[in-house]
């Protein structure tokens, strides 16, 4: 474990950006718009020329070395955030992370790793800018709820509370703002949501008017979700931010976005229209 008050903050030696998780849903995006912006990216992954993986961190301080800002999605263990911010710490690297909104309202020991991140960010010396997302338009016809959506048909543990879902291309322009800045985002922790909030079923029936919302019980989802192989951890996690989700605690929409990129968040019509036409 690094100890972060005792590593020094380096100085960066090029202007070169890491983008971790780059073929993933948001790192794909992030490497496009750093790179539509004339920036210089240095994609990683497990997979990537440049490797990268949490569980063996022999991989990353060479993805660190030598860039001046990444862009992280927080680790789902823990143990790895703060060993990982103090390399980051040592190589004067700028990290901007993307987390969950309504983070503090949802009880320990759920979303661990993203609550360690963030942890580790405020215990460092580093620059640092927090993203806190609420659910992807993307969740739709990208991995998470694709198959069923495509096939008709999304049994989820909601109700009618609204959503405020967030155009992932929204938080990939945001992330290279910040990635790209000079210091006016460091220590600043943003709010990224659609502009609008409308329920799951009206969600389902812009992207097709024939799909079937079908509202599970919290045991419903646990029992479903066991059944696809699911860990127990994971079902009780998932059940719990749903849980967050009915109360309300991500209903609100912002005007974060707005404000960061100067035209107004990607609403979900939008969405639909070009993606789902």
């Amino acid at each position: 474990m690094v100890d972060l008050g005792s590593v020094a903050l380096a100085e960066p030696m090029s202007h070169e950006i890491l983008v971790l998780g780059a073929t993933g849903k948001t790192g794909r995006r992030v490497v496009r718009a750093l790179e539509e912006s004339g920036a210089k990216v240095r994609p990683a992954s497990r997979t990537s020329a440049v490797r990268f993986d949490w569980s063996d961190e022999s991989t990353w301080q060479p993805a660190l070395h030598g860039v001046s800002a990444a862009y992280v999605i927080a680790p789902h263990d823990p143990a790895a955030a703060t060993p990982f911010v103090g390399l980051a710490q040592a190589e004067g690297v700028r990290l901007v992370l993307l987390s969950g909104r309504g983070l503090d309202e949802v009880p320990p020991p759920f979303f661990a790793g993203m609550r360690a991140a963030e942890q580790a960010l405020h215990g460092s010396d580093l620059p640092w800018t927090v993203l806190r997302a609420n659910n992807f338009n993307q969740n739709f016809s990208e991995d998470i709820w694709e198959s069923e959506v495509r096939a008709g048909r999304l049994s989820l543990p909601v109700d009618d509370t609204p959503e405020p879902f967030v155009d992932v291309q929204d938080i990939a322009e945001v992330a290279a703002l910040a990635l790209m800045s000079s210091g006016e985002h460091d220590g600043r922790t943003y709010d990224l949501t659609g502009p609008e909030a409308i329920t799951f079923a009206a969600a389902l029936k812009k992207i097709s008017p024939t799909a079937e919302l079908v509202k599970l019980t919290p045991d419903e989802y646990r029992e479903l979700l066991l059944a696809q192989g699911v860990p127990e951890p994971e079902t009780a996690e998932l059940n719990a931010m749903f849980e967050g989700m009915r109360n309300g605690l991500l209903a609100t929409p912002t005007d974060d976005i707005a404000r960061l990129l100067g035209r107004p968040a990607t609403s979900f019509d939008t969405y639909v229209a070009t993606t789902w036409r």
